[in-house]
């Protein structure tokens, strides 16, 4: 399977093209939302954002919370609208939840847990091990640990309210554990997440949540980016025109696993020219729109999370801090928390009375 000399450059061009427009990684996310913006559904009868929260003269003080399901597509829709990523579904077990404020009926934001990725360095410090070298070993973490994929609070009820801090302790919650056991049978012990962004912004919303959610490190980030629709679909059919079916179509991450096969089929073709040095440059520059995440954890409350994943014991160990991770417990302690913020907010004028969604056609700031 080899590409010829011309048809490697025309590959070059388009990697190029696409990816020389981004020096940023929220340039690159913003661009890729807004042509995803195109699938999404539309009635001006019954626009999408009126189920979100928008009364924004509440007090966190008269607030209460409930997490309920909601069918998958009006679960994706709601929060397409809202989240500045295209939030492609992870493969394995996944959970969809809605936060709904139960005074008005309204959603405060989405919650997506699902199977961990296989390979996370600051996991692997954490637990002392990559879960994939024993059988025994791959069952009790599968059975024990998720990762929140999406944790999206509407806006601008996380920006008024410290929304993301609400979703992410409730994702902590036993509420959270025991839907989670309904659902697979876990013994669920290990909440994992990373931030949406790394080393291009300072603070994250996970920060100051001990001691229900803890940092543990940045992920590794020597990868390249996804290219998205139209010019992926062309690149994808131009190759496979020329050398056929890149990969197995039954295959995981058949997105991520065509565009290395690509790279490597230019990189062999170009070898040894000055094209080919150019090209490598490109995918280098691309490479650079991701970033080191920060990793954070929580162990629900459960003192030895770390022997129970380990196999070193079959029992979980409720620790000083188990009884705080009760979801009322929770709410209590973000209420403290969110008061302070509204009621700065108000104080000083900058209170967010407007929602925003990215169906409105305004330049909404990348946030979440």
């Amino acid at each position: 399977m080899d590409l010829k000399f011309d048809d490697a450059l025309h590959c070059a061009k388009v990697f190029e093209d696409y990816f020389g427009n981004f020096n940023r990684i929220d340039e690159y996310m913003k661009d890729q939302k807004l042509a995803s913006l195109a699938d999404l559904p539309s009635n001006p009868l019954f626009p999408l954002e009126d189920d979100l929260f928008s009364d924004f003269s509440i007090h966190p003080n008269d607030m209460n919370f409930e997490i309920v399901g909601m069918p998958t597509e009006t679960w994706e829709t709601l929060l397409n609208i809202t989240s500045s990523h295209i939030n492609i579904s992870p493969v394995g077990r996944q959970i969809r939840l809605a936060v709904k404020e139960t005074n008005t009926d309204k959603y405060v934001g989405f919650i997506r847990l699902g199977s961990p990725v296989i390979n996370m360095k600051p996991r692997n410090d954490l637990l002392g091990q990559v879960f994939t070298q024993q059988p025994e070993w791959s069952q009790r973490f599968n059975d024990s640990a998720l990762m929140g994929f999406v944790i999206v609070p509407s806006q601008p009820f996380g920006y008024n309210y410290l929304g993301g801090k609400l979703l992410a302790a409730l994702c902590t919650s036993h509420a959270v554990r025991e839907i989670a056991h309904q659902k697979y049978g876990m013994n669920l012990c290990l909440f994992e997440t990373t931030s949406l962004y790394g080393s291009s912004k300072t603070v994250s919303q996970y920060d100051g949540m001990k001691p229900f959610i803890r940092y543990n490190g940045l992920t590794d980030s020597d990868f390249i980016p996804m290219m998205h629709g139209k010019p992926y679909e062309d690149l994808r059919n131009f190759v496979e025109s020329k050398v056929g079916e890149i990969v197995d179509p039954e295959s995981s991450s058949k997105k991520l696993k065509t565009t290395l096969r690509i790279i490597s089929l230019v990189k062999a073709s170009l070898k040894g020219t000055p094209e080919g040095r150019t090209f490598m440059e490109t995918i280098e520059k691309a490479k650079g729109l991701t970033e080191q995440k920060r990793y954070y954890h929580s162990d629900y409350g459960f003192k030895n999370m770390v022997d129970y994943v380990n196999c070193k014991t079959d029992v979980l160990i409720p620790g000083e801090n188990y009884e705080k991770h009760h979801m009322e417990n929770l709410i209590a302690w973000w209420r403290k928390k969110a008061i302070n913020r509204y009621e700065t907010l108000q104080a000083e004028g900058r209170l967010r009375t407007e929602p925003e969604v990215w169906t409105s056609g305004k330049d909404i700031q990348i946030i979440r």
